[in-house]
């Protein structure tokens, strides 16, 4: 599963939901030794079940062995504050939810906690920038996104503000090169590039499937066979949670006009908790 031989001694991921275990995974599944940091002991518990589930899904398709898998499981620490991560990480990557006051924090609290690290944002659409101040030097700030689900995707896109230092980005390059997995470099830009592409895409869809033109099934179909897309457009905004989307179209309505105002039926289906995948309903029904 790896890819050239790991570049750096320690990491830690703040934020053990989907994204933060699925991060955890493959660093650890390249024998970097991983602290993950959550808010407290009853999250850090289900963050901790997982990381593990994780690895345990990737010993049952065949990636990983139950000997590399046991010695990723070795390599796993769990805390419930960003005050137990190791001060001597050398990147640490936040994937807290979607909201930019909260990055700050997190960031703020991690370049205390771990002073030479890289600190590195999962995020999608926030702002590299925005998230470099306060105690965070900004030559050590970068966008690291990550894609859903992590252990599978190919791609990491890198996204370097204008203070993001030479240094940090060869680190990150390292990094992605010996998780088997492939950077992109992006300037700082609402949206970077996948986010802004692929939303540009899900909402149009969104659009068609409210007036009519046709089903999700068939609007993902064509999208699939005659675009060789992985999955359509509405079944990744399943996978992806409706609610994910629409704060993403909503923070780029703002930045880039109207051209990403998000649909009504997107906004209807939020209110009513039809969020996608993790609730069971969406454009699909999840058992």
């Amino acid at each position: 599963m790896t890819g050239r031989p790991v570049v750096i001694g320690t990491a830690a991921v703040v934020g053990g939901g989907t994204m933060g275990a699925g991060i955890a995974h493959v660093l650890l599944a390249a024998g970097v030794p991983v602290t993950v940091a959550e808010a407290d002991a009853a999250r850090a518990a289900a963050a901790h079940e997982a990381v593990t589930g994780s690895l345990d899904g990737a010993v049952r398709r065949g990636k990983l062995t139950d000997q590399q898998r046991a010695a990723a499981g070795s390599r796993l620490t769990v805390v419930d504050s960003v005050d137990g991560l190791p001060p001597a990480a050398e990147l640490v990557v936040e994937a807290v939810p979607e909201q930019l006051e909260l990055k700050r924090s997190v960031l703020a609290a991690v370049a205390q906690a771990c002073p030479s690290a890289v600190l590195a944002s999962n995020t999608s659409s926030l702002s590299i920038g925005s998230l470099a101040v306060g105690p965070a030097e900004p030559g050590r700030v970068i966008g690291m996104h990550f894609f859903n689900p992590v252990p599978a995707q190919e791609l990491v896109e890198l996204v370097v503000h204008d203070g993001t230092s030479d240094e940090t980005l060869r680190t990150c390059r390292a990094v992605v090169d010996a998780i088997g997995k492939t950077a992109i470099v992006v300037r700082d830009s609402p949206g970077f590039a996948t986010s802004r592409l692929g939303v540009a895409v899900g909402l149009e869809a969104i659009r068609m499937l409210a007036e009519g033109v046709a089903s999700a099934e068939d609007i993902d179909t064509g999208m699939r066979l005659g675009y060789r897309w992985p999955m359509g457009p509405l079944r990744l905004t399943d996978l992806v949670g409706l609610d994910v989307r629409l704060a993403i179209a909503e923070h780029l309505e703002r930045e880039l006009g109207a051209r990403f105002e998000p649909p009504q039926l997107l906004r209807d289906k939020v209110a009513r908790g039809e969020l996608g995948r993790k609730a069971g309903r969406g454009f699909y029904e999840w058992s």
